[in-house]
């Protein structure tokens, strides 16, 4: 190992081992050696420390035998002109680093500054590596960058964070040069940070960088097989199957050389942008150690190269960056070009399958003005009609690849993408647009995703975008039938007939803890998923995110409640919800993502509830408007007395069950009213009540909660003589 590299990581080690020394000291002092100490929600313990030792620090008074180890790990500093010829003492006084940053870490929790202010998040929580981990398991994340220090610019840094991203590559950011890091040079040009879009902020301090080693060694405890204290097997995990490297920007001193040695552990390489000595023999890491004085726009695909990732990319032909790692993305009001659904215009999506001779593979076509004709912030209708063919292609795949559309927009950088069907909301941001993005891009993105996802049963694949207003509602009109026709396949099964559920976490990148359980007669909250879409999605895709879900032991057959379900659940919202009740909402009911069709609401005052679908813009009698309730229903969390539904949940035999069923609607949208309006009288029918369609109130009977008891009073509202919900 270079002279100059040796000597500053074991200069840097000293000086950290001394600092967590003399920070354990304060610490035991005011807080005495049995104070508690953690990351918060994790239950790795320190877990760099917990991995390569097997020590698993629980109170402050724990620390003190680990940073003894850690000083008998630390080489004496050599002397300037000490030649050292190996890697050895440089990687003991790197992990010696890593072990001392980590207890001064863990003692900010209690004695601070919190490592988690601002920008900065600290360390991943456990249901943050699980939902996250895993992709470093399955391949969906090659790897992480582990960035340290900033560039000479803020328009460099966007440029190398949006490159990783393309690439879907996690960048774990920690560390500054002259006081300026990565992460505030990202935040302060607008760009979105958090683990939604793979930029995740550690920390500002060269400490920080722990967490990124951390994450790593969790990742191989929880789905490596591999046990505390086994450094050898741990570091080997490290090194052939978390594809790291580092990013060092800017300066670099001996703290940052120490961290370096420490990653150098792991296997993970170091890449530089200034002309630091280069270590370029293979040895601990695959290919080379350190790799310096590299142009910045080439550092990322240098790293690529040094750290041996293998990158899969579907070629999108669109002016923007486009990858998974934008999904989690928002396009705010004062940030959007254009937007098309919403409460502002209308916005579809249909997809269907023609014969082989019908489609023209690739062929794009807008009908109607495009984007560069509006002003800034305006709406447009859109109507998006995919064609497929192919000689494996069933009509029963169609809303499975339909929903696929709110996956591959969402993919866009700039691009934003909520709903489906008739209920679809897309914006396209004022960067996006100024990047050339026009409409047709949106058949380009659909085309190319379409072919490299779902190849094995599409042969070709034509859209057609219509912007003429006319002619979306024409084309509305056509597709609304279909929409009815795949919800009516479902009418003759039951719940009580199968044995199986389907899952459904398409909106995980939105609501991380969200599972949609779906049955015969419980769709998909969206209202593009039924029992039978589930089924046939996972004959497409077997390891998709729709999941058969075998029922088992019934527990309760008032609420809907099985074993499996429950324990499918569990696992699936990363342990964060024990049960769930198909059939309440007001007792465990199902979580909700942000794509519903509708809100059920209770009325306290009336004993029944409300509905308010996507499309009514106006106050509920429950005092909020639905983007209001939006926020407090969606996210993935129990909200009992709230429901995000389908509307065709509304009319099931199953909806609120538990809580006295269909008889409990008292107000509703007129426009909904009318649109649902021939299922509503087959169920009144059904009910015995053959008039309760008219007993439900609309804002045209009633604004407040106190109106629609008084309209449900006049008319003789069922509710009336039915229990409390509660």
């Amino acid at each position: 190992m270079s002279k100059i590299i040796a000597s500053a990581a074991i200069r840097g080690a000293h000086q950290k081992v001394k600092e967590a020394q003399e920070m354990l000291d304060k610490a035991l002092e005011q807080f005495g050696p049995k104070q508690e100490v953690e990351f918060p929600n994790t239950g790795y313990y320190l877990p760099i420390i917990y991995g390569i030792t097997g020590i698993a620090i629980k109170t402050l008074g724990d620390m003190q035998p680990v940073l003894d180890e850690a000083e008998k790990l630390l080489p004496p500093i050599p002397k300037e002109k000490t030649w050292l010829p190996y890697l050895a003492n440089a990687l003991d006084a790197g992990m010696a680093t890593l072990f001392a940053e980590e207890i001064m870490e863990a003692i900010k929790y209690i004695m601070g500054p919190n490592p988690v202010q601002g920008i900065w998040l600290g360390a991943a929580e456990d249901m943050t590596l699980r939902e996250r981990g895993i992709e470093f398991v399955d391949g969906s994340a090659p790897g992480f960058a582990a960035v340290i220090g900033a560039t000479p610019t803020n328009d460099m840094a966007v440029k190398i964070a949006r490159e990783l991203q393309q690439k879907s590559i996690y960048v774990f950011m920690s560390g500054n040069t002259n006081g300026k890091a990565f992460a505030e040079q990202l935040a302060e040009e607008g760009v979105d940070l958090g683990w939604e879009t793979r930029l995740i902020p550690f920390g500002k301090e060269i400490g920080a960088t722990v967490y990124s080693a951390g994450f790593a060694i969790r990742v191989a405890l929880t789905f490596g097989g591999v046990k505390p204290g086994d450094y050898r097997r741990i570091l080997l995990h490290n090194k052939n199957r978390i594809f790291a490297f580092v990013l060092a920007l800017g300066e670099v001193d001996d703290e940052k050389y120490a961290n370096a040695a420490g990653a150098i552990n792991f296997g993970f390489p170091t890449i530089a942008d200034t002309d630091i000595p280069a270590i370029l023999p293979r040895g601990v890491c695959t290919y080379e150690h350190v790799v310096p004085s590299i142009k910045r726009e080439e550092i990322v695909s240098k790293g690529i190269e040094v750290r041996g990732l293998k990158i899969t990319i579907t070629e999108v032909p669109v002016p923007i960056p486009y990858g998974p790692a934008f999904e989690g993305e928002r396009v705010r009001k004062e940030d959007m070009h254009a937007e098309f659904g919403g409460t502002k215009s209308k916005c579809l999506e249909f997809l269907y399958t023609k014969d082989l001779t019908e489609v023209e593979d690739g062929k794009i076509e807008l009908i109607g003005p495009d984007v560069d004709t509006i002003e800034p912030g305006a709406a447009m209708p859109l109507a998006i009609i995919v064609e497929v063919a192919g000689r494996d292609m069933q009509p029963d795949f169609e809303p499975i690849l339909e929903r696929q559309i709110h996956h591959f927009t969402n993919y866009g950088h700039g691009l934003l993408h909520i709903g489906q069907r008739d209920i679809a909301w897309i914006r396209i941001s004022k960067d996006a647009y100024k990047s050339g993005f026009k409409i047709k891009d949106i058949g380009k993105i659909i085309h190319a995703k379409m072919h490299s996802d779902f190849g094995a049963i599409l042969d070709k694949v034509q859209v057609k975008l219509y912007t003429d207003e006319k002619k979306v509602e024409e084309l509305l009109k056509l597709a609304k039938p279909v929409y009815k026709i795949r919800d009516d396949r479902i009418g003759a099964l039951t719940d009580e007939s199968v044995d199986t559920f389907y899952s459904c976490t398409l909106c995980q990148s939105f609501a991380p803890n969200h599972v949609c359980i779906i049955s015969p007669e419980r769709p998909g909250l969206c209202g593009a998923y039924n029992w039978l879409d589930g089924k046939a999605s996972f004959q497409i895709n077997p390891t998709g995110p729709n999941q058969p879900v075998k029922k088992g032991e019934l527990l309760d057959n008032h609420l809907g409640m099985w074993k499996g379900v429950n324990d499918f659940v569990y696992k699936t919202s990363h342990q964060t919800l024990s049960t769930f009740s198909a059939y309440s909402m007001i007792q465990d009911p199902m979580t909700s993502c942000g794509c519903f069709e509708t809100i059920v609401a209770v009325l306290p005052m009336t004993g029944g509830v409300m509905v308010v679908p996507r499309e009514h813009p106006d106050m509920t009698p429950c005092g909020m408007k639905f983007s209001t309730l939006a926020g407090s229903v969606g996210g993935g969390v129990q909200t009992p007395g709230f429901i995000g539904v389908s509307k065709f949940f509304l009319t099931s035999k199953k909806f609120i069950k538990a809580d006295g069923g269909f008889k409990r609607l008292v107000w509703m949208p007129k426009m909904m009213k009318e649109e649902i309006k021939e299922a509503l009288q087959r169920r009144s029918e059904e009910i015995g009540t053959p008039d309760f369609i008219d007993k439900i109130a609309t804002e045209e009977d009633a604004v407040t909660e106190e109106e629609v008891l008084e309209f449900i009073q006049k008319v003789g509202h069922p509710v009336l003589e039915m229990e409390s919900m509660f």
